[in-house]
């Protein structure tokens, strides 16, 4: 199961991680936000041991999604070593997130 990033934990889980890290930001009320979630299940189950898989929800989140400018959602993030090294905006199918998260490994 994909990781619940919060304000609270994002140091933790995002920044010090030595392993490479997605996460989505998304909101219940998002239509392409439901569907890029199963995706993302998906990933952290696939990825479990080589990647950290997680979501922010922006409604509860604030400041991690101000920090980083997201102002449209689905937006997803991955991070290399505490920096952002790739995003990707709106619903895509999963093999351009599979593509992208391989290239971090």
């Amino acid at each position: 199961m994909a990781l619940e990033i919060t304000d609270a934990n994002f140091e933790e889980l995002v920044m010090k991680s030595d392993k490479p890290v997605l996460i989505d930001f998304w909101a219940e009320w998002c239509g392409p936000c439901r569907m890029v979630g199963p995706i993302v299940e998906e990933l952290s189950k696939d990825y479990e041991g080589k990647a950290v898989v997680g979501k922010v929800n922006v409604d509860t989140n604030p400041n991690i999604s101000m920090n980083f400018g997201i102002r449209n959602i689905p937006t997803i993030l991955f991070f290399k070593n505490g920096q952002v090294v790739d995003k990707q905006v709106g619903a895509v199918p999963k093999a351009n997130l599979v593509a992208k998260l391989d290239a971090q490994l």
